[in-house]
């Protein structure tokens, strides 16, 4: 559920940061995202590295826990993912829509550069900047040496960390680059640059379908404009078409997008994804500014809600995570590895 109006007064809407302009007609803008010196204190404080201009890199929880033997992330148990060798990075802050659930501090608008880096830049950054925030873990007495070496050779990124990765367009280029260095390639978008997802190749693509009609959509997402809800219809119809590993992900809060199963079912039939998954909203980072804590849902309720569009969609559990509340969906019931894990959960 939403905060009550009360404390609509104590949520950040970008007063506290110096304006940002949003880029002009011409697509240009009159400054790099970097370049705002309150809004790079900002994330560097919630622990991102910058690489280049307007890329960022960021390790999660899991990374952590997995350098210390405690366990790894849902994506090793559904997807063989060495949470330890998990790149998180995003090539571009941007984004289109400001969900409600979003842990990022979307009341900030970011711009566009003015000179986008290029792949092989933006890779060999990433891969350095994430070397740098593991570097304490060689030192830790409570870290497993060999993760932290393995850790030094990132074999997974995750371009999901932040704003909208499509908006970059040099996409398939970076997608390739990594791949090049025997990365997998895990990717997120919301869906509303379907000229840029019919180009893309990941290794695994997701896609963020975090409501079940329009007027859900521009409650929940706050897209910039309503038509991007058209274009998310196009993109799960070219996602249908790929031929490559895919992926639906709802994220569910409740009293806003936890309802017409049904609904979810015929949007998600459209795409025909080898998996879907099911989250439960987190109360995290900014989210809290516009969520209560009643808003996230336990996992119970998660695994329940995926019952029912399973029923719809006629797809079978094929996992769950109660920790991270997530479940995950196939068609057969079955879940397939991207790459064999080389040491234990």
């Amino acid at each position: 559920m939403r905060k009550v109006p009360m404390e609509e007064k104590e949520r950040n809407t970008g007063e506290d940061f110096p304006e940002v302009q949003e880029e002009n007609g011409g697509g240009e803008s009159t400054s790099l995202p970097f370049d705002i010196p309150d809004f790079k204190t900002l994330l560097k404080k919630q622990g991102y590295a910058l690489a280049g201009h307007h890329s960022a890199v960021k390790t999660c929880l899991w990374l952590r826990h997995a350098m210390n033997g405690q366990g790894s992330c849902y994506k090793s148990k559904f997807y063989g993912v060495q949470s330890h060798r998990c790149l998180q990075m995003t090539p571009t802050l941007m984004c289109n829509q400001r969900c409600l659930f979003c842990w990022r501090p979307t009341e900030v608008p970011v711009p566009a550069p003015e000179e986008w880096d290029l792949p092989e830049k933006i890779v060999e950054e990433s891969i350095a900047s994430q070397r740098k925030l593991i570097t304490g873990y060689g030192g830790s007495p409570n870290a497993l040496k060999e993760r932290w070496l393995e850790g030094n050779e990132p074999n997974n990124v995750a371009i999901s960390l932040s704003g909208e990765p499509t908006f970059y367009p040099y996409l398939p280029e970076l997608i390739e680059e990594y791949e090049k260095r025997g990365f997998t390639t895990f990717l997120v978008t919301n869906g509303t640059v379907p000229s840029m997802l019919a180009k893309i190749s990941p290794s695994q693509l997701y896609m963020s379908l975090d409501a079940p009609d329009l007027e859900t959509y521009l409650k929940v997402c706050q897209p910039r404009s309503p038509a991007l809800w058209e274009e998310i219809n196009e993109s799960l119809s070219i996602m249908k078409q790929k031929k490559l590993r895919t992926v639906i992900r709802t994220t569910l809060v409740k009293g806003e997008n936890m309802f017409k199963p049904e609904a979810y079912a015929r949007l998600i039939e459209k795409a025909s994804p080898d998996f879907v998954e099911i989250k439960a909203y987190m109360h995290l980072g900014f989210s809290r500014l516009r969520l209560d804590r009643s808003a996230m849902p336990t996992h119970e309720e998660v695994l329940e809600f995926s019952k029912e569009l399973a029923k719809h969609l006629r797809y079978e559990i094929a996992d769950e995570s109660e920790i991270s509340r997530v479940v995950l969906l196939s068609k057969d019931g079955k879940k397939s590895p991207v790459r064999k894990l080389s040491c234990p959960d």
